[in-house]
């Protein structure tokens, strides 16, 4: 994959599956970004970090657990200012839970059906959860 341009944001997402569902937040109609709207954890990578780091930062402080990111990202979602690279995670220490209601008020585990009809941060979310979950 290449690399974002240094005009691009650097975002990174997770895809915790827990048996054909996958975690998803809901975030806080009070955020300057996607408000009132579902999206996986995750967030913006830090210019001293790695993507993997800022994903494994990103997931403790938003969920609490301590994720095991094996790999290249399954997948990205590219936008015009963002790049978010989005790995699979099957493995992590701790129950996630939400740290920071001020940034999200809801967890949900879903699989893409459950996805139909809700707010996405994204429109692409939806069948990108369903591969994962298939993969």
């Amino acid at each position: 994959m290449s690399e974002p341009t240094t005009n691009t944001q650097r975002v990174v997402a997770g895809v915790l599956r827990r048996g054909r569902r996958a975690l998803l937040l809901h975030r806080s109609a009070r955020r300057a970004w996607y408000p009132d709207s579902w999206d996986l954890p995750g967030g913006h990578v830090r210019n001293s970090e790695t993507p993997t780091r800022g994903l494994e930062r990103e997931l403790d402080e938003e969920l609490g657990v301590a994720a095991v990111i094996d790999g290249e990202p399954f997948a990205y979602i590219q936008g015009d200012d963002f790049r978010t690279d989005i790995w699979l995670i099957d493995r992590w220490q701790g129950e996630p839970c939400n740290r920071d209601p001020s940034e999200h008020d809801a967890l949900a585990w879903l699989n893409e059906q459950e996805m139909a009809g809700l707010a996405l941060a994204d429109p692409r979310l939806a069948p990108l959860v369903g591969a994962a979950l298939n993969a």
